[in-house]
C-alpha cells in the first residue's frame, strides 16, 4: 500500500513580487527569509500568541505533531505483520526457529518551508497593527495545514454513505461503533479518534433527537467524553473551521464527514498512526517572523516548516453523512 503525502492543498495566493498592494496576503518569497529581516520582537509575539479559534489545537488533534529535523525518516506502516500469529513456531530437534521478516519500509522525507507575506502601508500603521498582522498570518498558515490534513484523510479513507433522517431504528452512534470495529480488524490496533465535521455533528444530533425509541433521544445529550467512552475511543473532535472557498463563499473544512482512525497522543516517527504532522522547529519555536522596511511600506512575513503525511491507510474509515428524507413507501 502506497503512503500518501499531501503538501500542495491550500488556498491560492498571489506571488510575492516585492511590490504587492498593502493588505494583500501573498506567498512569501524565499529571499525575504534572511537574517537581516528577522524580527525578534514579532517572533516573540508569535510564540506567545494564542489563536482564539484554536485552529492549531484542532490541527494537532487531527494530525498529531512530530518534531523532526528538516530531513527525516519515518516508518511506512503498510501491513499488519505485527499481528500475525503462527501455527508453525515449534522448533524441531536440530533445526532453527522460523525466521520472521517484516516488509514495512523506511521513507525519507523532509519538512516543507511554508510562508506568507502581507504589506502594510506606513500611513495606515497604528499601535499593534504589526502584531495583529502576525496573528492573521499564523492563523492562515494553520488553516492551510488543517485543510491539507483533512483533504488527505478524506481522499484515503474507506467510505460509507449514511443517510439519517430521524426514522425509527436509526442510530448514528452504533453505526460509528460498528465501523470502528471494522477499522480495528484491518489495522490490528483499534481506532482511538473520531472526528466529526460540524454538519455531520448537527445531523447526528437532529437524528437522535427525532428518535421514537426509548433512550435514543438521550443520546443527543451525551458530552464528548461520554460519547468517547461509549464508542471506546480516546477522543471526539468536532471541526467547525471554515475557509474562503470562493469570492463570496465560505465552506466548512470537514463538513458532512465522520472520520475514524488511529492517531497516537505521543506520536513519533515509527508508531502506527494513520496521519502525522511532521514539523521542524526554528530557533524560536514553530514560527519565525521577518520585517522588511521600505520607503512607504513594511512587509511582514511568517514562515514555518511542516509536512502532513499519511504513513498508512489501514483501518482509515469515513462516513459521508446526509439527512435526505426517503420517498414514501
Amino acid at each position: 500500500m502506497k503512503e500518501l503525502i499531501l503538501s500542495n492543498v491550500g488556498p491560492a495566493f498571489s506571488a510575492d513580487t516585492r511590490n504587492n498592494r498593502p493588505g494583500v496576503i501573498c506567498l512569501a518569497n524565499e529571499e525575504r527569509f534572511t537574517a537581516a529581516y528577522f524580527s525578534e520582537p514579532l517572533t516573540a509575539y508569535a510564540i506567545g500568541w494564542r489563536d482564539p479559534e484554536n485552529i492549531q489545537a484542532t490541527l494537532d488533534a487531527i494530525a498529531p505533531p512530530v518534531e523532526v529535523s528538516r530531513r527525516f525518516e519515518y516508518k511506512s506502516a503498510t501491513n499488519a505483520e505485527e499481528f500475525l500469529s503462527e501455527v508453525d513456531d515449534i522448533r524441531g530437534i536440530g533445526s532453527a526457529f522460523k525466521k520472521v521478516e517484516y516488509t514495512g519500509s523506511s521513507v525519507n522525507a523532509k519538512t516543507l518551508n511554508k510562508g506568507l507575506t502581507i504589506t502594510l502601508d506606513r500611513d495606515e500603521l497604528v499601535p499593534g497593527k504589526e502584531e495583529r498582522t502576525v496573528a492573521r498570518l499564523i492563523s492562515r498558515l494553520n488553516r492551510s495545514d488543517l485543510r491539507r490534513a483533512v483533504a488527505a484523510l478524506i481522499a484515503s479513507a474507506t467510505n460509507t454513505g449514511k443517510n439519517y433522517y430521524g426514522a425509527d431504528g436509526e442510530d448514528p452512534d452504533m453505526d460509528v461503533r460498528s465501523d470502528l470495529e471494522t477499522g480495528a480488524t484491518a489495522r490490528g490496533v483499534g481506532s482511538n479518534l473520531v472526528v466529526y465535521g460540524a454538519t455531520a455533528w448537527a445531523i447526528r444530533l437532529a437524528s437522535l433527537r427525532a428518535q421514537n425509541l426509548a433512550g435514543q433521544g438521550r443520546s443527543a445529550t451525551l458530552t464528548r467524553e461520554e460519547l468517547a467512552d461509549f464508542l471506546g475511543v480516546d477522543r471526539i473532535v468536532i471541526s467547525k473551521e471554515r475557509y474562503q472557498s470562493g469570492k463570496s463563499t465560505k465552506s466548512e473544512i470537514l463538513g458532512a464527514y465522520v472520520l475514524m482512525y488511529y492517531a497516537s497522543l505521543i506520536a513519533d516517527q515509527e508508531d502506527p498512526s494513520n496521519i502525522k504532522q511532521f514539523w521542524t522547529p526554528t530557533e524560536s519555536g514553530r514560527f519565525r517572523v521577518y520585517r522588511e522596511e521600505h520607503a512607504k511600506t513594511i512587509d511582514i512575513s511568517v514562515e514555518h516548516y511542516s509536512n502532513i503525511v499519511l504513513p498508512s491507510t489501514l483501518g482509515l474509515r469515513k462516513f459521508t453523512v446526509t439527512n435526505t428524507t426517503p420517498p414514501a413507501g
